[in-house]
Formats: structure tokens, C-alpha cells, sequence
């Protein structure tokens, strides 16, 4: 019996294409993310993040992701900032724009640790899409297309989960292709 469910889970995992539903290390950016560090210990690694690290270091966040937890960040690429408009980046890194910046990158965090599956239970049960809401107070909608999960913020902007179920000592990192933002 247990035996078949692992298998049931498995060919679920597979059926949404997410397939890393242990905790093992997967490479981002070119770097080892270690399930055993925490999500701030792993980020600085990623080449692919250094964006967000310098948001999360100018927004003071950093103690906060470093913090227990359990968080799900569902983390920007460098070329997700880079489709935002010329200017908008160094214009948020301004210390006179911190409150805005924290308002952001805490829309990109729900609390708990949300997996692929968790999410894809949750789309399931919503018939079609899931609501998680995010530190900032707002809303991200989850949903599928195929195999491919997405994430759409207030705005009707939506971000594709190009790695997902990066695990971390604190929750769980999922990679998008697009920022996120909140309503205004």
C-alpha cells in the first residue's frame, strides 16, 4: 500500500512536471543551493540573483530571510529584473524607496513552505487556479498551463516557475522568470 502511494505521488510529480519533491540539492544560478542553508546562505551564491540579493540587502530583509521561517520566495532572475522599465532597479535601490522595495520583495514571500505539490493540490482544489497570500498582505494567483506552473500577481502580470522546489533550511525557493508586483 505504501508502495503505491509513493508511486501515485511520483507519477503526480511527474504528470506536473516537478520532480524534485525530496530534499536535495539543485544547482541555480551555477551554484549549489544546499538544503541544509538558509534561503539568504543560498541566494548569494546564484549568479542568476545578484539582483535580488542587492534589493534584499538595500530593503534590510536579510536578517528576515535568514530568520525560521518556514518561507516560500519565489525568486526573480536577474532577466526577470531586466524586463522591469529602464531605471526602475536603480531607482528602488534608493534609500528613499526602501518602503516600497520591502513592500515588493515581501510580495514575492508567502509564510510556510509551499512545494510544487503543495501548490498543485491547492490548484487543484481551487478548480483551476490557488490564492497564497504574501508577507506584504497581497495576493499571488497560482495556476497551471501543461506542465508549466505560473504565478500572477494583482496586476494580471504573470511569472513562470522555471526551477522549482529549491529547498532551503528555512523554506523553499521557487525560480521565476518575472517580477511580481503588488497592486497600488
Amino acid at each position: 500500500m505504501k508502495t503505491r502511494k509513493f508511486l501515485a505521488s511520483a507519477v503526480f510529480a511527474l504528470a506536473f512536471g516537478f520532480t524534485s519533491f525530496a530534499q536535495k540539492t539543485v544547482m541555480v544560478g551555477g551554484a549549489a543551493m544546499y538544503p541544509n542553508k538558509n534561503i539568504i546562505e543560498n541566494a548569494v551564491n546564484s549568479k542568476d540573483h545578484t539582483t535580488l540579493v542587492a534589493a534584499v540587502k538595500a530593503a534590510d530583509l536579510v536578517e528576515t530571510l535568514q530568520g525560521k521561517g518556514p518561507f516560500t520566495v519565489f525568486a526573480p532572475t536577474n532577466e526577470a529584473f531586466n524586463k522591469l522599465p529602464k531605471g526602475t532597479v536603480e531607482t528602488l535601490l534608493k534609500p528613499e524607496n526602501k518602503k516600497k522595495l520591502q513592500t515588493i520583495l515581501t510580495y514575492h514571500v508567502a509564510s510556510g513552505k509551499w512545494n510544487s505539490a503543495d501548490i498543485a493540490k491547492a490548484i487543484k482544489d481551487g478548480k483551476g487556479k490557488a490564492a497564497i497570500k504574501t508577507v506584504s498582505g497581497g495576493t499571488l494567483t497560482a495556476w497551471m498551463k501543461g506542465k508549466d506552473l505560473y504565478i500572477t500577481d494583482e496586476n494580471g502580470n504573470k511569472a513562470k516557475v522555471t526551477i522549482a522546489d529549491v529547498n532551503q533550511s528555512n523554506g523553499v525557493i521557487h525560480v521565476v522568470d518575472a517580477v511580481l508586483l503588488p497592486k497600488n
